[in-house]
């Protein structure tokens, strides 16, 4: 059962579609905001999460204090569980009296979403489905390019056994960690 870590809504359990998502595990999603807080990128931060599945990621900066989680999601029934995870945390945190926090679902392609916002975001998430090829992410890693704050932290993750992604220009490798059968890259915006 995927739940929240941390924060003013932690140990809250979240939905999850049947078999439809991957949720990252609690390991990798503590070890990963682990470092965006030693770097001070969750209080007050716009926060993407693409492929979001349950919204576990977008939930979690929520919780910890980011200001803005957008969530995209193509599958309809995991978009309605972020819908309802969404409401769920929301009541959590203005149950603690915190009430400026806005979250919101787009059901859409992930390509589709990002050929038409606007917003610009100091911390984004990629989990794509392991089925989804490197060509795929890059592709949506160069349309993402000029939706990037100035000191944005892009956070891909992707199977050990997907090899490399190309990186568009405007973005660099910062680090690379695995985790068993996951490996977790670490992008920043380049100059």
């Amino acid at each position: 059962m995927t739940r929240i870590i941390g924060g003013i809504a932690g140990s809250r359990q979240l939905a999850s579609p049947a078999k439809s998502t991957r949720p990252t595990s609690d390991r990798i999603r503590e070890a990963i905001f682990n470092r965006l807080e030693a770097r001070d990128m969750v209080d007050n931060k716009r926060v993407l999460d693409l492929y979001a599945g349950t919204g576990a990621l977008a939930l979690e900066a929520i919780s910890r204090g980011a200001i803005f989680a957008m969530m995209v999601e193509r599958d309809g029934k995991a978009a309605a569980v972020c819908v309802k995870n969404t409401q769920m945390i929301q009541k959590a945190m203005e149950k603690e009296g915190f009430y400026d926090q806005v979250t919101k679902v787009a059901n859409k392609a992930v390509s589709s979403f990002l050929s038409t916002d606007v917003l610009e975001y100091d911390v984004v998430f990629i989990d794509p489905p392991y089925e989804i090829s490197n060509e795929e992410v890059s592709e949506n890693l160069t349309a993402l390019v000029p939706r990037l704050a100035a000191d944005a932290i892009i956070m891909l993750e992707r199977s050990s056994r997907s090899g490399p992604v190309e990186l568009p220009a405007g973005l660099e490798l910062d680090e690379e960690k695995n985790y068993g059968d996951t490996t977790v890259f670490w992008l920043n915006k380049s100059e």
